[in-house]
Protein backbone atom coordinates (compact mmCIF):
# COMPACT_ATOMS: atom_id res chain seq x y z
CA UNK A 1 0.00 0.00 0.00
CA UNK A 2 2.92 2.13 0.53
CA UNK A 3 3.85 1.85 -2.75
CA UNK A 4 0.38 2.80 -3.84
CA UNK A 5 0.60 5.69 -2.38
CA UNK A 6 4.06 7.14 -2.88
CA UNK A 7 3.07 6.49 -6.87
CA UNK A 8 -0.56 8.56 -6.82
CA UNK A 9 1.74 11.34 -4.95
CA UNK A 10 4.08 11.00 -7.69
CA UNK A 11 1.68 12.14 -10.64
CA UNK A 12 1.34 11.52 -13.95
CA UNK A 13 4.71 10.62 -14.45
CA UNK A 14 4.38 7.33 -13.05
CA UNK A 15 0.68 6.51 -14.07
CA UNK A 16 1.56 3.19 -15.67
CA UNK A 17 3.47 2.21 -12.95
CA UNK A 18 0.76 2.74 -10.64
CA UNK A 19 -1.90 1.06 -13.03
CA UNK A 20 0.94 -2.52 -13.17
CA UNK A 21 1.37 -2.03 -8.82
CA UNK A 22 -2.50 -2.08 -8.84
CA UNK A 23 -3.15 -5.29 -10.86
CA UNK A 24 -0.66 -7.04 -8.49
CA UNK A 25 -2.05 -8.53 -4.81
CA UNK A 26 -1.37 -5.68 -2.27
CA UNK A 27 -0.14 -7.20 1.08
CA UNK A 28 -0.95 -5.50 4.19
CA UNK A 29 2.45 -3.63 5.98
CA UNK A 30 2.54 -1.94 9.29
CA UNK A 31 2.13 1.75 8.21
CA UNK A 32 -1.15 1.48 7.06
CA UNK A 33 -1.91 4.84 8.58
CA UNK A 34 1.07 6.46 8.26
CA UNK A 35 2.80 5.46 4.73
CA UNK A 36 6.05 5.29 4.61
CA UNK A 37 8.94 5.40 1.02
CA UNK A 38 8.20 2.57 -1.02
CA UNK A 39 11.73 1.30 -0.82
CA UNK A 40 10.98 1.55 3.02
CA UNK A 41 7.77 -0.23 3.40
CA UNK A 42 9.67 -3.39 1.63
CA UNK A 43 12.70 -3.50 3.53
CA UNK A 44 10.46 -3.55 6.52
CA UNK A 45 8.77 -6.52 4.59
CA UNK A 46 11.86 -8.80 4.29
CA UNK A 47 13.09 -7.93 7.41
CA UNK A 48 13.31 -11.38 10.08
CA UNK A 49 14.37 -13.43 7.65
CA UNK A 50 11.85 -13.22 5.11
CA UNK A 51 9.45 -15.57 6.21
CA UNK A 52 6.97 -15.12 3.70
CA UNK A 53 9.62 -15.69 1.12
CA UNK A 54 8.94 -12.49 -1.21
CA UNK A 55 10.59 -11.39 -3.94
CA UNK A 56 12.27 -7.75 -4.65
CA UNK A 57 11.74 -5.98 -7.79
CA UNK A 58 12.97 -2.96 -8.67
CA UNK A 59 15.23 -0.11 -10.47
CA UNK A 60 16.49 1.61 -7.59
CA UNK A 61 20.17 0.69 -6.93
CA UNK A 62 19.92 2.09 -3.23
CA UNK A 63 16.86 -0.50 -2.40
CA UNK A 64 18.56 -3.05 -4.30
CA UNK A 65 22.16 -3.16 -2.76
CA UNK A 66 20.60 -3.00 0.81
CA UNK A 67 18.61 -6.12 -0.22
CA UNK A 68 21.94 -7.95 -1.20
CA UNK A 69 22.91 -7.32 1.89
CA UNK A 70 20.32 -9.38 3.48
CA UNK A 71 20.83 -13.47 2.72
CA UNK A 72 18.08 -14.97 0.80
CA UNK A 73 16.25 -12.71 -1.08
CA UNK A 74 15.73 -13.02 -4.55
CA UNK A 75 16.14 -9.76 -6.45
CA UNK A 76 14.45 -8.84 -9.97
CA UNK A 77 15.30 -5.78 -12.61
CA UNK A 78 14.16 -5.16 -16.01
CA UNK A 79 16.67 -4.83 -18.90
CA UNK A 80 15.00 -3.90 -21.95
CA UNK A 81 12.19 -4.73 -21.40
CA UNK A 82 12.97 -8.19 -19.91
CA UNK A 83 12.70 -9.04 -16.38
CA UNK A 84 16.01 -10.53 -15.15
CA UNK A 85 16.67 -12.52 -11.70
CA UNK A 86 20.07 -11.40 -10.39
CA UNK A 87 22.42 -13.80 -9.24
CA UNK A 88 22.21 -14.68 -5.47
CA UNK A 89 24.11 -12.29 -3.29
CA UNK A 90 27.94 -13.05 -1.64
CA UNK A 91 25.76 -12.92 1.56
CA UNK A 92 22.99 -15.57 0.49
CA UNK A 93 25.87 -17.73 -0.91
CA UNK A 94 27.88 -17.92 2.22
CA UNK A 95 24.62 -18.50 4.50
CA UNK A 96 23.49 -21.43 2.17
CA UNK A 97 27.09 -22.71 2.69
CA UNK A 98 27.00 -22.31 6.65
CA UNK A 99 23.55 -24.21 6.54
CA UNK A 100 24.55 -27.18 4.55
CA UNK A 101 27.79 -27.37 6.62
CA UNK A 102 25.78 -27.74 10.29
CA UNK A 103 23.56 -30.66 8.53
CA UNK A 104 26.57 -32.34 7.80
CA UNK A 105 27.33 -35.02 10.27
CA UNK A 106 30.37 -34.74 11.69
CA UNK A 107 33.43 -36.97 11.02
CA UNK A 108 33.39 -38.75 14.51
CA UNK A 109 29.68 -39.62 14.13
CA UNK A 110 30.05 -41.02 10.95
CA UNK A 111 33.05 -43.50 12.48
CA UNK A 112 31.04 -44.40 15.29
CA UNK A 113 27.89 -45.54 13.08
CA UNK A 114 30.25 -47.39 11.04
CA UNK A 115 31.83 -49.15 13.80
CA UNK A 116 28.32 -49.90 15.11
CA UNK A 117 26.89 -51.74 12.24
CA UNK A 118 29.98 -53.91 12.04
CA UNK A 119 29.26 -55.08 15.70
CA UNK A 120 25.58 -56.00 14.60
CA UNK A 121 26.83 -57.41 10.91
CA UNK A 122 24.72 -54.78 8.84
CA UNK A 123 27.81 -53.89 7.17
CA UNK A 124 28.46 -55.85 3.12
CA UNK A 125 31.65 -57.67 2.81
CA UNK A 126 33.36 -56.20 -0.21
CA UNK A 127 34.85 -58.86 -2.72
CA UNK A 128 31.46 -61.26 -2.14
CA UNK A 129 30.83 -61.43 -5.67
CA UNK A 130 33.32 -60.99 -8.39
CA UNK A 131 31.79 -60.14 -11.86
CA UNK A 132 32.88 -62.90 -14.87
CA UNK A 133 34.97 -60.92 -17.24
CA UNK A 134 34.00 -61.32 -21.05
CA UNK A 135 36.29 -62.54 -23.15
CA UNK A 136 37.13 -61.91 -27.07
CA UNK A 137 35.16 -63.88 -28.95
CA UNK A 138 35.95 -65.09 -32.52
CA UNK A 139 34.75 -63.47 -35.78
CA UNK A 140 31.37 -62.81 -36.71
CA UNK A 141 29.93 -65.91 -38.28
CA UNK A 142 27.87 -63.77 -40.90
CA UNK A 143 31.01 -62.70 -42.11
CA UNK A 144 33.32 -65.24 -42.77
CA UNK A 145 33.53 -67.09 -46.02
CA UNK A 146 32.76 -71.03 -46.43
CA UNK A 147 35.71 -72.97 -46.99
CA UNK A 148 35.94 -74.36 -50.36
CA UNK A 149 36.03 -78.29 -50.95
CA UNK A 150 39.24 -79.69 -52.34
CA UNK A 151 39.21 -81.70 -55.29
CA UNK A 152 40.16 -85.17 -55.30
CA UNK A 153 41.22 -87.57 -57.74
CA UNK A 154 37.96 -89.80 -56.70
CA UNK A 155 36.06 -86.70 -56.94
CA UNK A 156 36.85 -86.06 -60.35
CA UNK A 157 36.18 -89.57 -61.58
CA UNK A 158 32.17 -89.73 -60.73
CA UNK A 159 32.17 -86.10 -62.72
CA UNK A 160 33.54 -87.56 -65.84
CA UNK A 161 30.28 -90.27 -65.11
CA UNK A 162 28.21 -87.33 -65.60
CA UNK A 163 25.70 -87.93 -68.24
CA UNK A 164 25.71 -86.42 -71.17
CA UNK A 165 23.24 -83.53 -71.89
CA UNK A 166 21.23 -82.82 -75.07
CA UNK A 167 21.28 -80.18 -76.87
CA UNK A 168 17.73 -78.40 -78.14
CA UNK A 169 18.05 -77.22 -81.43
CA UNK A 170 16.41 -74.11 -82.06
CA UNK A 171 13.48 -73.77 -84.60
CA UNK A 172 13.91 -70.24 -86.50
Amino acid sequence: RCVIKELESLGKALYGAKLIAQRFQVRNCSHHKNPVSGSACLLSMIEDGNPHHFFIATQDQDLSNKVKRKPGIPLLFIIQNTMVLDKPSPKSLAFVQKLQTNQLVPEYQKQSIVELKEKEGLVKQVGEKRRKRKRAGGPNPLSCLKKKKKKTQEGQEPSAEKKKRRKRKRNR
